[in-house]
């Protein structure tokens, strides 16, 4: 069995994602370069880590990373990434309302999963089989599933910048040990990876 993983890059006071997501900004009122600049303007440097995001056999991620729709489906939103999306493979979106599966080009479908993070989880290691499970995001998502135990290794990738607000990884996790696997620092971005130390 693969593990359960996530990526998440981080402003340096710990925030994912800023204030007011919405259509137009997907991450809020944030410049979204300094967050994931990294990824695409420096793209060689942290080939490693970028491959790594998307190299799962199933992807968990909450309704808000999916996209700007709230409460019921009333518009035909198939997600922030155009007609391929980088997941190539099933997709769960915790939602509380229900849809149907979307297929998408390359591979990627979306399922949306309306009973709770572990029905997620059971239906993403029933699609991986002995891949792993990506915990896509956003911070709120990973904080549910690190607040469950669920997760067996955490990336971040801190970037120098401060956003002063918004969402923030561990919010409303329980206090726990983590043990640090890797540092790698690029130009753009500190790559740190931690695995929670089990009782």
């Amino acid at each position: 069995m693969g593990i359960v993983f996530s990526d998440l890059a981080v402003s340096a006071d710990g925030f994912a994602t800023g204030l007011n997501q919405r259509e137009e900004a997907p991450f809020g009122d944030i410049d979204e370069n300094w967050l994931h600049g990294w990824m695409f303007e420096a793209y060689d440097e942290n080939r490693a880590e970028v491959d790594a995001i998307v190299a799962s056999g199933a992807t968990i991620m909450g309704r808000n990373m999916f996209g700007p729709v709230r409460g019921e489906w009333d518009r035909d939103w198939r997600g922030w990434w155009g007609p391929n999306p980088p997941y190539h493979g099933p997709v769960f979106v915790l939602t509380h309302f229900a849809h149907d599966p979307i297929e998408m080009e390359g591979g990627t479908t979306f399922h949306f999963v309306t009973d709770g993070i572990h029905s997620a989880m059971d239906q993403a290691r029933a699609a991986a089989g002995d891949r792993n499970i990506s915990i896509a995001g956003g911070p709120t998502t990973v904080n549910e599933y690190l607040a469950a135990g669920m997760i067996d290794e955490l990336r971040l990738h801190v970037t120098p910048c401060i956003l002063g607000a918004g969402e923030r990884v561990f919010d409303g996790v329980p206090p726990q040990s983590l043990e640090r696997v890797s540092v790698r620092p690029t130009s753009r971005v500190t790559h740190m990876v931690y695995r929670p130390v089990r009782p």
